[in-house]
């Protein structure tokens, strides 16, 4: 990557029109940062210590939460740390830094939704074939594809976005280092570049929501085939979940890039929902409607010395 730059920190500005709340969003945003990571690491040791929930469905929602551990730790910590009054003064190598996992972990989440809306459709449509279909063969190659194609996306992106020389001014604008508001900065002609970032971005979760639509239209209709109204009910309720998380993690997109006109406030409070509500909320999306991951919640908590004994 080509650094053709003389700034060497930036100046992150925080969120726009949230002068005077620092305390506030401090001990809001921080209140979602600790659940966030109690609750995915809560949900990776029930997984870790029950065999029964070794399976391919929990296998990659064991992949999803350490994303959701991971996603908000890429703008939250340093977030949090000028928000309490310390400086917001964020090196050049630590802004490619935020922008490239940013990406990196949001992409890899993007096709996971997709490799797991695949092992719903499997699951339902062809359930006698489907421990060989998805044997653990398939499902690391699955797990492992979804980190090389986001680390080929989100290299692809910073890239494009660092290769431009920046010579001031170096106030960013946001509460972390992303394309739109870094591209601002640069001292450059950004057109092509903003076009090209644009498209990439855009094409990627739309292609993969087109696969994940894909998959549930044939898992509806399976599911209507179904003759009994319990068995429909109980095919349904392993897809609720992960139904719900996906319209969390598209809608932040959709809100971002379907408005008319922009609006600078509106665009930082979808990134929060995205980066901090979201993965705070897939613990309880997937164990408030699963009886097993419940079952081994409790278990782990009981050993945790949280729960008494019943």
């Amino acid at each position: 990557m080509r650094n053709a730059s003389v700034v060497t920190e930036f100046i992150l500005l925080g969120i726009p029109h949230t002068q005077d709340l620092e305390t506030m969003l401090f001990v809001l945003f921080l209140t979602f940062y600790v659940f966030t990571l109690v609750g995915n690491l809560l949900i990776l040791l029930a997984i870790a210590s029950s065999t029964r929930l070794h399976t391919p469905m929990y296998f990659f929602l064991c992949e999803l939460s350490v994303c959701d551990i991971f996603f908000p730790s890429v703008s939250s910590p340093k977030m949090l740390f000028y928000l309490s009054g310390y400086s917001r003064a964020i090196s050049y190598a630590g802004c490619v830094s935020q922008l490239f996992f940013y990406h990196f972990l949001g992409c890899t989440e993007c096709f996971l939704y997709t490799v797991m809306a695949y092992d719903r459709f499997v699951a339902i449509c062809h359930p006698l074939r489907y421990q060989v279909i998805m044997s653990p063969r398939v499902c690391a190659i699955l797990a492992s594809g979804t980190s090389f194609f986001g680390c080929v996306q989100a290299t692809f992106l910073t890239t494009l976005t660092f290769q431009l020389p920046y010579c001031g001014p170096n106030e960013v604008d946001y509460f972390f280092c992303d394309i739109p508001v870094m591209l601002k900065l640069a001292c450059a002609d950004t057109a092509t570049l903003e076009m090209v970032g644009f498209i990439s971005v855009g094409l990627m979760p739309l292609s993969c929501f087109l696969l994940i639509l894909a998959s549930y239209s044939r898992i509806v209709y399976s599911i209507l085939q179904i003759r009994s109204a319990e068995g429909q009910r109980h095919a349904f309720s392993t897809c609720s979940a992960h139904l719900t998380a996906i319209l969390l993690f598209y809608m932040p997109v959709v809100l971002i890039y379907l408005r008319p006109t922009p609006s600078p406030w509106l665009d930082a409070m979808v990134q929060v929902l995205n980066n901090l509500v979201t993965p705070m909320l897939n613990p309880l999306i997937y164990s408030l409607r699963n009886k097993e991951v419940k079952s081994s919640l409790r278990k782990v908590l009981h050993q945790l010395g949280f729960l008494p004994e019943h």
